[in-house]
């Protein structure tokens, strides 16, 4: 019974992969860029180093996934429309994302230098790591303006089914990124050692030529010239920019709500030390990359969700939703077995400080047993993004994270004093939280859209 159920199930499998995999990709590299990051402070700078870092990371994720939130708000958008063959549209939707973007890169440039550059010193931090810090996310903070350009393209091109080349472009993005970084950090070929500073060097260089090659590749591509002819420059709609924002701004707070609960709890672990943060920041960065392998499950799962929804066709719309919590489960469950698995062999990848190796194994156990509910969560949202459904998700998240996860991990990790795995475990039940409520409402969503139909 059950092997005939799936196999009904194959053709939409087939079809989510082949759509997933180059999104996994591109997703992946935005936390490769902070993951090799990592890897190469872990190794050529110190421990010290790392934990600024880590710092840095969990101030700046909150201002780059409201970007990245943002500008997401155009794809189930130009998933719908190219559902319904209205191709003119597509066109006029980019011409205003990418007002929005720009605006959006320049707004979250000054909040990092007028807010976070002084925040950070009145976070209980090692006085150090705070003065290490600072250069980097002053440099990482410029970033953000050729990222959301970027992300204007990629969002554009994924939601019309092309995931490809924004593969292509992280890709090769990434390996410019490890080269550059190396390059600034250790002072090679007669260049000064810039520690930390490098790897924000090589960070904004890399973003920079992605934008301009993502541009390139979208005006002159024969596969979007149908749907550019009536995009202007600097066009400005308010209906449209209103539509955008009414699916991005809340895709943005859902973000904020997760990533923010996250940031909240390295500052937490920050206050047990150098070695505790720095481990801290090891095994939530292995974390983070499952983590963005899920979210290209659920960007695709929005793309087919968004153009079965368009076109009105709730079956195959609950057929990839259910198809799309499959793939998710199964392969969340093989990187929950690898981290427990490889959790004593993972953390040399970052660090050769025996104490923070030994945290962080540790941290990898707990980080296997919430890979379920992180996967199911992710998926959740971007089937209910496709749908239009923003909302309430957005208070869902909320809930989960900052009124259960966030408090819990105070709870048992400084109140209980269970330390850095009090943290964590109330993380995970924040996840747990999130992932059953998401469920429910798309459980709920799908529901009321059969009864509509009749």
């Amino acid at each position: 019974m059950m092997t005939g159920k799936l196999k009904a199930y194959r053709p939409y499998y087939l079809s989510s992969l082949a759509l997933a995999g180059p999104v996994v990709i591109s997703q992946l590299g935005h936390t490769l860029v902070h993951t090799a990051d990592s890897v190469i402070v872990g190794h050529f700078a110190g421990t010290v180093p790392l934990a600024a870092v880590s710092l840095v990371h969990s101030v700046f994720m909150i201002v780059m996934v409201i970007g990245l939130g943002i500008a997401y708000g155009i794809t189930p958008l130009i998933a719908q429309a190219n559902g319904k063959k209205e191709y003119d549209e597509c066109g006029v939707l980019l011409s205003n994302s990418l007002v929005i973007n720009m605006l959006s890169g320049l707004l979250l440039f000054c909040i990092v230098y007028f807010g976070s550059m002084a925040a950070i010193d009145h976070l209980d931090q090692d006085p150090e790591v705070v003065r290490e810090a600072k250069p980097y996310l002053f440099i990482l903070s410029l970033s953000m303006f050729p990222l959301m350009i970027f992300s204007a393209f990629k969002q554009f091109a994924e939601g019309l089914g092309f995931t490809k080349q924004a593969m292509n472009i992280t890709i090769w993005g990434n390996v410019l990124n490890v080269l550059l970084a190396i390059l600034f950090v250790k002072g090679m070929f007669g260049l000064p050692a810039m520690g930390v500073r490098g790897v924000g060097y090589s960070t904004l260089i890399d973003r920079c030529l992605m934008a301009l090659i993502m541009g390139w590749y979208v005006f002159r591509s024969v596969n979007f010239k149908r749907y550019l002819p009536r995009f202007k420059p600097f066009r400005v709609d308010r209906q449209r920019c209103k539509a955008i924002l009414g699916i991005g701004a809340p895709v943005a707070m859902q973000y904020v709500f997760e990533i923010g609960a996250f940031a909240g709890a390295a500052v937490i672990a920050g206050t047990l030390g150098a070695h505790i943060q720095a481990a801290h920041q090891v095994a939530i960065t292995l974390a983070a990359m499952t983590y963005m392998m899920a979210s290209g499950i659920a960007a695709a799962a929005t793309i087919k969700t968004g153009n079965s929804f368009g076109q009105r066709n709730f079956f195959r719309l609950k057929r990839y939703a259910v198809s799309s919590y499959h793939i998710v489960l199964a392969f969340m469950g093989i990187t929950a077995l690898l981290f427990a698995l490889l959790n004593q062999w993972l953390p040399w990848i970052f660090t050769r400080d025996l104490m923070v190796i030994g945290i962080a194994a540790e941290l990898l156990i707990i980080a296997g047993l919430f890979q379920l509910f992180d996967g199911t969560q992710v998926v959740g949202l971007g089937i209910l993004r496709g749908i239009g459904d923003v909302n309430i998700p957005t208070l869902i998240t909320f809930i989960a994270y900052w009124i259960v996860g966030l408090p819990g991990a105070y709870l048992l990790g400084i109140t209980m004093g269970w330390g850095i795995k009090g943290i964590w475990f109330g993380l995970t039940l924040g996840l747990l939280t999130s992932s059953a409520l998401l469920y429910l409402r798309y459980r709920r969503v799908v529901a009321g859209l059969y009864r509509e139909s009749r």
